[in-house]
């Protein structure tokens, strides 16, 4: 998932202490990541138990995008405390998981549907997936 993030400078966030759509999506992001990792995990621990001839070959996948996820996580981690943003998990209900979100003097709360989430999940997913494809084409060639 190689996504870029624009740095912004002291100056830019003096002028706009509001949180910017980059800023949202990276905390999506890092808010989706650990769910991905869990069920990647799961995958993986199904995988192992099944008696699959290419369950080594799937499990190599996976622990490729595990790796992923965990880079990710913490370039984001990174990226947003360098922009001064915490996010911190908040009550969830049936529906919709809450965190707050804790920047430059603001605090906001950021909530997403589950259904926004499985569709933010698959994406990522095939996203990681096709790295992983980009890399093995890459060695094979």
């Amino acid at each position: 998932m190689n996504v870029k993030y624009r740095r912004i400078t002291m100056d830019e966030g003096k002028m706009n202490n509001l949180l910017t759509m980059e800023e949202r999506t990276m905390v999506r992001d890092l808010i989706l990541l650990p769910y991905i990792d869990t069920m990647v995990s799961n995958s993986m621990r199904e995988t192992e138990l099944s008696g699959n001839v290419l369950a080594k070959t799937y499990l190599m996948a996976g622990q490729y995008i595990q790796k992923r996820i965990m880079q990710d996580i913490y370039r984001l981690r990174q990226e947003l405390k360098q922009r001064n943003v915490k996010v911190v998990e908040d009550k969830n209900d049936d529906f919709i998981i809450y965190n707050m979100i804790y920047y430059r003097g603001y605090q906001e709360r950021f909530g997403m549907t589950r259904d926004v989430m499985k569709t933010e999940i698959s994406l990522r997913l095939t996203q990681y997936t096709a790295d992983y494809g980009s890399v093995l084409n890459d060695y094979l060639k």
